[in-house]
């Protein structure tokens, strides 16, 4: 019987672990048929137990054809028992940690010498979506590996993806998260504008939820405009997308409530403004952060309509 091993640093392991396998009577960790056993790496330990993965994984080795881990930390590649023990066990390595590209594909590089597959699978989901089986898996390397393991990854996750090349799931779970961190900022700061203007929280919450933005998943909007690169005629004008930041500015100003995103976003549509695209959708000032990129985001309207029915 083929086997898989688990090893994990993050809070979400223990969740991850059960849903790969349930415990059993008598088994240690995670149950035999599907993961032998829960190796855990904790943050604190990584130089020692890097030291001694082999000696971690050796009695899961036999037959073993995959590791899944959440427990790659610094410069792990550079740790000769990890390269050791997967060499010997013949494994793909599925890793579920979040790291920078450039490291995982050095990883990658140095494990294919030795036939080993490497694949980055970040995971998208935090805890509660590890301990309910709701989790993103974002898969970048060698797809017909990707599609041999499929069944595992499904384990753990609802929504496994293959992004693309080695590197390619690491790069989605950057830009998710900066997109994350970027929306709520500026949530933070429209919340504290009409708080501070006199709007009830709970008013304003419940007004935000009904509002255009609101009714729709932020990037299911990008499909109306940005993606497609349809910005005439316009759903809502750049001209009064203007008038509105400008207004929403000076409420800012007058409360006393600094807007840092607010700030940009206004200086954004006024270079639009610049260009002679009043009347053009607002959303057409997002291709001048493609021409600062030097590089065009464009989506076929027949590849977006399947996409958005995922």
């Amino acid at each position: 019987m083929k086997r898989r091993a688990f090893l994990g640093a993050a809070i979400a392991t223990d969740y991850l672990v059960r849903l790969v396998q349930p415990p059993q009577a008598g088994m240690d960790g995670a149950g035999s048929q599907v993961s032998e056993r829960a190796l855990r790496c904790g943050e604190q330990a990584v130089v020692r137990v890097g030291h001694d993965v082999a000696g971690a994984i050796a009695p899961v080795q036999d037959n073993m054809s995959a590791v899944l881990a959440l427990c790659y930390y610094g410069h792990r590649e550079d740790l000769p028992g990890l390269k050791l023990a997967l060499s010997h066990a013949g494994a793909a390595w599925f890793e579920l940690s979040t790291n920078s590209p450039a490291r995982v594909r050095r990883l990658h590089d140095a494990l294919a010498a030795q036939k080993v597959h490497l694949l980055d699978a970040p995971v998208s989901g935090g805890a509660s979506g590890a301990k309910s089986g709701k989790l993103a898996i974002w898969v970048g390397g060698d797809r017909a590996i990707y599609d041999r393991y499929l069944s595992v990854l499904r384990k753990i996750g609802d929504q496994p993806l293959y992004v693309g090349a080695i590197g390619a799931g690491t790069v989605a779970k950057l830009a998710h998260n900066t997109a994350s961190f970027a929306l709520h900022a500026a949530l933070a700061e429209v919340f504290t504008l009409g708080v501070k203007g006199g709007v009830e929280p709970l008013a304003l919450f419940r007004a935000l939820r009904q509002g255009a933005s609101g009714r729709k998943r932020p990037f299911d909007r990008l499909a109306e405009n940005f993606l497609p690169r349809k910005y005439d005629p316009a759903n809502f004008s750049l001209r009064l997308a203007h008038k509105d930041a400008t207004l929403a500015l000076e409420l800012a100003r007058e409360v006393g409530v600094p807007m840092q995103f607010g700030q940009l976003a206004l200086e954004e549509l006024s270079r639009a403004m610049q260009r002679g695209w009043a009347e053009r959708d607002f959303r057409v000032s997002l291709t001048l952060q493609e021409e600062r990129a030097g590089v065009q985001v464009h989506i076929p309207e027949d590849k977006l309509r399947p996409a958005l029915e995922e």
